[in-house]
């Protein structure tokens, strides 16, 4: 896990006066330094996830993570393992930071102090909801990029190609998929965390081992949840990938069902299961850290 130290956080005593004040920017701060370390940690598990999903096209069996882990180390070397890096952190360090933010400002204006499983699910679905429609177009270069499929020399290219040739549609392609794979995720994924959290003796909260069981709550939440959300995962990658012939969601359903019957919608599961779950644990691990340790919490 990275070591945060207070004053690379928060910089100086004015800026830890506007943290202080508005929480809002605390919950931001915390949540996109959390969102960091996992992202640029587990790129390599995303790009093997959607190579995987992307070599069943057109009846094309998989060849499984291990051959196609040596195929891209072969072809692209070991930094091919982290193509579509960048998109990643553009995606994921704000849009991590924006979910913190919007839960925060749920919970305290919403929140009932001790949330119950609905309040967790609800929170959770809309916290989510925001963040994942507001960057979506970013979602939409990162898995471009992680697929191999497009040769973009740039995102400022990859951008000016998709509007240029598919319009706004483009850049806002699998919103519906992305929406039900991520919204659901988060709900569920807070729900069991925070009741995994409740199970916890109380004497253990300041203890030393506090920091542990956060991440294995984390990893307990988040298998269940990166588990149930897979089918939404499968389809949103078609869609963003080739949007012509995966163009509306029931469309999707149906010629993956076709080609590939139930098994098709999990494919890519093992290497997004590990991600999503590590990076769920971590991030909430570290966000409650920072915000703790930095006397904001």
């Amino acid at each position: 896990m990275c070591h945060i130290d207070d004053s690379e956080l928060i910089g100086n005593s004015s800026t830890m006066e506007i943290i202080q004040t508005y929480p809002f920017v605390k919950s931001f701060l915390a949540g996109s330094v959390s969102g960091t370390c996992s992202t640029l940690l587990f790129q390599p598990l995303d790009l093997i996830k959607t190579r995987l999903q992307n070599a069943s096209k057109n009846g094309v069996k998989g060849r499984g993570m291990y051959p196609l882990f040596v195929q891209v180390l072969k072809n692209e070397k070991i930094v091919g393992l982290w193509r579509g890096t960048l998109p990643s952190v553009m995606r994921c360090v704000p849009g991590v930071g924006m979910y913190f933010s919007s839960l925060h400002w749920l919970q305290v204006n919403f929140g009932s102090g001790d949330p119950t499983p609905l309040e967790s699910i609800t929170f959770g679905v809309l916290a989510r909801s925001f963040a994942g429609a507001t960057l979506l177009p970013v979602t939409v270069l990162k898995t471009r990029y992680e697929s191999g499929v497009y040769a973009y020399n740039s995102l400022s290219e990859a951008l000016f190609k998709i509007y240029k040739l598919e319009g706004r549609r483009g850049l806002f392609s699998g919103l519906i998929p992305t929406l039900l794979r991520d919204a659901p995720f988060s709900g569920i994924y807070l729900m069991f965390y925070t009741q995994a959290k409740k199970m916890v003796p109380s004497s253990l909260h300041d203890h030393v081992l506090i920091a542990p069981i956060n991440f294995s709550c984390g990893v307990f939440a988040g298998m269940l949840a990166a588990g149930i959300t897979q089918p939404a995962d499968v389809i949103k990658t078609k869609m963003q990938l080739y949007p012509q012939r995966y163009n509306t969601v029931p469309v999707a359903v149906s010629i993956v069902f076709k080609e590939h019957g139930i098994r098709g919608f999990f494919v890519g599961m093992v290497p997004r299961v590990v991600r999503r779950t590590l990076m769920a644990a971590m991030a909430w691990t570290v966000y409650e850290q920072v915000i703790s340790s930095a006397g904001l919490k």
